[in-house]
């Protein structure tokens, strides 16, 4: 039996009729009760409070039939807007969404420098910009979320950022002293997972998600909850060693797998054998439908040693689905059967393995997820594109 004090259930009642209106689209009382179990007072009280504070809106459904036509409810997806974020090592990424996760702006900069100073200069000048741009609306910019590639912990300090070279940096809090709205940061691969979860698979409550771009970054959803570590720094799965004695990696051990199955690694060991200094996707591409045998013994290599790594994580976790985020892999039709041919184990179990369709947008578009779920206060988040 549910005990606690009144305001507390009367906030989780909230959150659950919240999280039914976003999940369903449009929908009415009478549903809201048979989904959620609560009584007709209780959804008539909560469902005035939201219309009260302009976080939902009422229409009429059509229909042929006779009798009187349902009141259904839906979210007023112009009633803020949230910001998320992508601080990668080369561009700043910015998108804004409406209360739906619907993308509504998007703006790219490109990064010539780390410095802090003048990229904390950047993103204080741009959210400044985007606050002004949905200062008309009711709730205006509801928070901002920063995806970060690197370790975040528990209090959201940038511990380390290997691609700036930021050690112990406070930028949530210098933000906020800067721009006076709510700022989140996040780290990136987390942001990965969330999206997975929020946008494509609502019912997994078991999800990894494998990111393989400058470097290998893991988000775990268990349980339906990002799993961060006691200090925030779970997920760092591109350092677990799979060749003893192997490649430097820039954290100081030898081996890592990173090293073998990054979009990084590759491109640069095909760079060198081809001895072609701006090789990009579409070069890898033609090599492989060309046959081109440098990159078709690169490209099997690293199936390979990618197909090492996720066997241990399904060993590790037992996940329901598996998403490996990857540009690359995207454009190799075959990536997803050559990896389970090589999961030999009798002890590997999962039900899915995908490669993911948000590519280098998942990232940012958990960042607009996560920012919603903070300003709705709803435990659970289910939105469609």
């Amino acid at each position: 039996m549910l005990t606690g004090d009144t305001s507390l259930i009367k906030k989780m009642n909230r959150s659950l009729i919240l999280s039914k209106i976003i999940e369903h689209k449009s929908i009415s009382r009478a549903e809201i009760a048979k989904v959620t179990g609560l009584n007709k007072a209780t959804i008539s009280v909560q469902v005035s409070e939201l219309l009260d504070n302009a976080l939902i809106v009422e229409s009429q459904l059509e229909h042929k039939s006779l009798g009187r036509r349902p009141i259904m409810l839906s979210i007023n997806k112009k009633a803020g807007f949230a910001l998320g974020i992508d601080l990668d090592k080369t561009t700043i990424t910015f998108t804004l969404t409406d209360l739906n996760g619907c993308p509504v702006h998007m703006d790219v900069i490109d990064l010539p420098i780390s410095n802090y100073e003048i990229i904390f200069d950047i993103l204080s000048h741009k959210i400044k910009d985007y606050q002004s741009k949905c200062e008309q609306t009711e709730y205006g910019l509801i928070g901002v979320v920063i995806g970060i590639h690197g370790i975040v912990d528990t209090d959201e300090i940038i511990y380390f950022v290997p691609q700036h070279g930021w050690k112990n940096k406070n930028l949530k809090k210098d933000l906020e002293n800067n721009v006076g709205i709510k700022i989140y940061i996040e780290n990136n691969a987390n942001l990965c997972a969330f999206a997975e979860k929020v946008y494509k698979h609502h019912h997994s409550n078991n999800l990894l998600s494998v990111s393989l771009y400058s470097g290998i970054g893991l988000g775990f959803m268990i349980n339906g909850k990002l799993l961060k570590g006691v200090h925030g720094y779970a997920g760092e799965i591109g350092h677990m060693i799979i060749v003893p004695n192997g490649l430097p990696c820039s954290c100081g051990s030898l081996g890592c797998w990173e090293q073998y199955a990054s979009e990084n690694s590759l491109t640069r060991r095909i760079s060198h054998d081809l001895q072609k200094l701006d090789l990009s996707f579409e070069d890898i591409q033609n090599g492989l439908d060309e046959k081109e045998p440098t990159i078709c013994k690169e490209m099997d290599e690293f199936i390979l040693y990618l197909s090492f790594g996720l066997n241990n994580l399904i060993n590790l976790y037992n996940p329901e689905i598996l998403v490996v985020n990857s540009e690359l892999l995207r454009l190799y039709p075959n990536a997803v059967e050559e990896l389970k041919a090589h999961f030999s184990s009798r002890i590997s179990h999962y039900s899915e393995l995908l490669i993911s369709e948000f590519g280098k947008k998942a990232c940012i578009m958990g960042a607009c997820a996560l920012g919603i779920q903070k300003f709705l206060e709803v435990s659970e988040l289910s939105l469609t594109l």
